[in-house]
């Protein structure tokens, strides 16, 4: 952790109307392996894993680290938003001379597709960021073939910077730019 991301994280809860964005805890161990092994939500991140692996490899309180929002409704985990991630120099896409640009990621239960929820969750978390960072660009990726990502991504605010070739596929990479 750096000096940067220790004077920021962990923040208080953030609520929205249906939903709680909060550090992850104990009981989102379950949800965080559901979420890895699915294959529906391995379709466009590399593929699911194997069940018997992450039962091995998660920790007993994953995500912690800055920047991982676990994404609560109602009480139970539906997902995860990701914002302090730094994007690597040596990987394509960047806006900044020398990369480094926070990297927004985001990965929902398939059961809590197309409720608005990743739109709610990224929303909120985009404000604490802006809030915190003011000034920064954000930058996303996603597979260009992922369409219901792509559809996010324009309404968060995400304009087209480039596209490239990367882990065996077209990538969409956009960037959103301050919040004046």
């Amino acid at each position: 952790m750096t000096s940067r991301d220790a004077a920021v994280w962990p923040p208080e809860p953030i609520r929205t109307e249906r939903l709680v964005l909060r550090v992850a805890e104990a009981r989102d161990r379950p949800r965080c392996i559901d979420l890895s092994a699915s294959p529906e939500v391995g379709t466009y991140v590399g593929g699911a894993q194997p069940r018997e692996d992450l039962e091995r490899a998660v920790p007993a309180v994953p995500g912690q680290r800055p920047g991982f929002f676990v994404v609560e409704l109602d009480g139970t985990m539906i997902g995860c938003v990701q914002l302090l991630d730094r994007r690597p120099a040596d990987r394509p896409g960047h806006v900044l001379p020398g990369g480094d640009e926070a990297e927004l990621g985001y990965m929902f239960l398939p059961h809590a597709w197309g409720h608005g929820y990743a739109l709610e969750a990224c929303t909120a978390a985009l404000a604490w960021y802006d809030a915190t960072f003011p000034g920064e660009p954000i930058v996303l990726t996603t597979q260009l073939a992922n369409a219901p990502s792509l559809r996010l991504a324009t309404k968060l605010g995400f304009t087209e910077a480039a596209r490239f070739e990367e882990y065996g596929a077209e990538q969409w990479f956009g960037v959103r730019h301050p919040v004046p």
